[in-house]
């Protein structure tokens, strides 16, 4: 029997200035056709109704009392992603084109985020100074928003320079630095109206109903995550593809810069493998095989650098077409290589059959299954944002014979 999926908690737009901010909820946008129908504006009043970054205050005076952050995920030049699994957001800052110095844009974004950042890292009493942050996801069509939680700078695994890192970009032949940040969503699931409302009124955020992970945050810089494992192990097709026409002409790209020579494909497995799991130490990529693909045998390290441990894993690549999903034989062959405590992957530019999940799941393997949609996410997140950027890539790593 499939079981319903459980329905999404929506609030009225009438009923917006009094509601509670909860975790994954549904605020609705009005119905007039215009800004006036904006959600955020109506929920935190004060903020703004336009732009990625929100706020009640001055960056430029420090005085920001509390900010949101809101994502479209349309942007595919700056693709912003929550990681539900860990509770880890990455927002890219407000300099999203050549012109400007990197902290002089019209909303002051980035001075904003770079004076969390290095609050973050300081006492006690500095942290006290950051706003908390809210974050809003675009919801379909209109105004609408989805609530996605509340956000603390930086986070428990990353390092100061994983937080918070200027990065280029180019345009029309033009360069230009823009921000990539990383934020925590707090595992509080309920931000009351009465926190926010009194935090908008000035006073102190640690009082007025202040949550318990906010606080622990602020005085100790300890994060609590809203962690959120996977149920799902068995993705359908297209739940393997991505979703846009720019993701599948990029994965297209691929698939046709190794055509008539997917032995070839291997070297550019690999290096999307190294993007997702960046421990991935040597490899190998040993000869083509039978079966159309070619092996490779790496590393992957674990630990403090001065007591890192190598866990060897086998690794298979096979560039196939977006109909041609990889099989049972093409798994068991890998299972085979694979020997005690070590672990394989298997990328592929296309997707796995339901079959092949459910094999490796039910029967526990210790295999990564790396489809289409997994390395465009890959590349989405290391820069490569389009056709063009991916064919670039491919043409100076990996020549043609």
């Amino acid at each position: 029997m499939t079981l319903a999926a459980a329905p999404v908690p929506h609030v009225a737009f009438s009923d917006l200035e009094t509601a509670d901010l909860i975790v994954d909820a549904l605020y609705a946008g009005g119905t007039k056709g215009n800004k006036s129908d904006e959600a955020i504006s109506k929920l935190i009043k004060g903020v703004g109704n336009q732009g990625g970054f929100r706020y009640a205050g001055s960056p430029a005076k420090g005085t920001v009392k509390l900010a949101v952050l809101y994502t479209s995920g349309g942007e595919v030049d700056w693709p912003d992603h929550l990681d539900v699994e860990t509770g880890t957001f990455t927002y890219y800052g407000d300099n999203k084109k050549p012109g400007q110095g990197l902290h002089n844009t019209p909303r002051s974004g980035n001075v904003l985020l770079r004076d969390v950042f290095a609050a973050s890292h300081g006492t006690a009493v500095d942290r006290a100074k950051v706003p908390p942050f809210l974050l809003f996801e675009k919801a379909g069509t209109g105004y609408s928003v989805l609530f996605r939680g509340l956000l603390a700078p930086g986070g428990p695994t990353l390092t100061m320079d994983d937080e918070l890192a200027a990065i280029w970009r180019a345009t029309s032949g033009l360069r230009f630095q823009n921000y990539r940040s990383h934020f925590t969503v707090l595992d509080h699931d309920r931000i009351p109206r009465s926190w926010i409302q009194h935090v908008l009124a000035g006073g102190n955020p640690l009082e007025g109903g202040c949550p318990d992970v906010w606080r622990t945050w602020v005085e100790g810089r300890v994060y609590r995550p809203l962690l959120a494992p996977v149920t799902t192990t068995i993705r359908s097709k297209a739940d393997q593809l991505p979703t846009d026409a720019a993701g599948m002409s990029m994965l297209e790209e691929i698939r046709e810069y190794f055509r008539g020579r997917e032995h070839d494909f291997e070297p550019c497995a690999v290096a999307i493998w190294r993007l997702i799991a960046r421990n991935t130490g040597p490899v190998d990529v040993t000869r083509p095989s039978r079966d159309g693909g070619r092996d490779a045998v790496g590393t992957y390290g674990l630990g403090p650098v001065s007591s890192r441990i190598a866990i060897d894993f086998a690794l298979e690549a096979k560039c196939y077409g977006a109909g041609n999903s990889v099989g049972v034989r093409e798994v068991s062959r890998l299972i085979s290589r694979i020997r005690h405590r070590n672990f394989g992957v298997l990328v592929t530019t296309s997707y796995f059959h339901k079959q092949v999940q459910e094999e490796v799941h039910e029967d526990g393997h210790p295999i990564v299954l790396v489809a289409g949609r997994d390395i465009i996410d890959a590349l989405l997140q290391d820069g490569r944002t389009t056709v063009g950027a991916v064919r670039q890539w491919l043409e100076q790593s990996f020549p043609k014979p």
